[in-house]
């Protein structure tokens, strides 16, 4: 790991193109509405959090696969715009780029099927030709939407680089050998992650128990985040429940991305971890005050 000016962080994961229609409310099973109005975007949690630490101001590394189409061409160009390294985004001959089909109510609340395609096409072995960036980079994100044979190659390389390393374990799985959580620094699930991880309910006013329990299976911290009631953190030192800004939500789409993003950039600024959380939980509210998701990320003014 090097020590510049300017913080890296690297990333590796998904990126998705998403293809959001917004509707009255969220369907029924086997319900068709009529929506109100469609969009498309880019979106994929690792494209999404690598953005949103680029927009703070972080050098970053993004390694994921795209497909040999215009998504894929307009994924790399949207990365290339946010100064983003693209030198890890490879370009798969056969597969797809992956879609994520995304309704949202006017709530905001939302409901999102994503399907990886290229994305599923990582290997391990290409995520050791990027092990230079991983090396150098001040924190290393991995979430679960590529293989996670790949994550885990990630998460190792780093941890023998002693590199910070963040896993957003999204989507959650019972699958993810013990041995993978103990090369994570800080584990970073939302309530349902946690609950599926936990395998039962998270009882409100007992979040900080949910985060010890979670810290259990071997990963240093862990910072559960709650929507609209903030994130709940658990360490070796510290043991707090931060409260998120109250907001009125347009599109909670993204929202928790922006607080992984955020989290990232924070602590590779060398801030500690509640410090990067209480960012994490400004830049996450700013994000549902508007439409989208890598176009309603806030900016380093606005999030302070």
């Amino acid at each position: 790991m090097t020590s510049t000016a300017r913080p890296h962080v690297c990333v590796i994961g998904a990126a998705l193109i998403d293809l959001i229609t917004y509707v009255p409310r969220l369907p029924m099973l086997g319900e068709t509405l009529h929506g109100r109005e469609f969009r498309t975007g880019f979106g994929g949690k690792g494209a999404n959090q690598a953005v949103m630490a680029a927009r703070l101001g972080a050098n970053v590394t993004m390694v994921t696969r795209v497909g040999n189409d215009s998504f894929g061409t307009g994924m790399i160009e949207n990365f290339r715009a946010h100064g983003i390294d693209t030198t890890h985004v490879g370009v798969d001959l056969e597969a797809s780029s992956g879609v994520a089909p995304i309704a949202v109510a006017p709530d905001g609340a939302n409901a999102i099927v994503i399907v990886t395609a290229a994305n599923e096409n990582l290997t391990a072995e290409d995520v050791e030709r990027a092990c230079g960036a991983i090396e150098e980079a001040d924190v290393v994100v991995c979430q679960l939407e590529l293989p996670h044979e790949a994550s885990a190659a990630a998460l190792r390389i780093a941890r023998e680089a002693a590199t910070t390393t963040i896993l957003n374990p999204a989507p959650a799985s019972l699958d993810l050998p013990r041995s993978v959580y103990a090369l994570v620094d800080v584990l970073c699930p939302n309530e349902p992650e946690a609950e599926l991880l936990l395998e039962r309910p998270i009882r409100v006013g007992r979040e900080l128990e949910a985060a010890r329990e979670l810290r259990a299976l071997g990963s240093g911290s862990v910072v559960l985040t709650l929507g609209e009631r903030g994130c709940a953190i658990a360490a070796e030192r510290i043991e707090q429940h931060l409260r998120a800004p109250v907001v009125s939500a347009v599109d909670t789409t993204g929202a928790g991305d922006a607080f992984v993003g955020t989290l990232a950039y924070g602590l590779a600024c060398g801030e500690d971890l509640a410090t990067a959380a209480q960012r994490a939980n400004r830049a996450a509210a700013l994000s549902v005050t508007r439409p989208g998701t890598q176009t309603s990320f806030p900016s380093s003014d606005e999030v302070g």
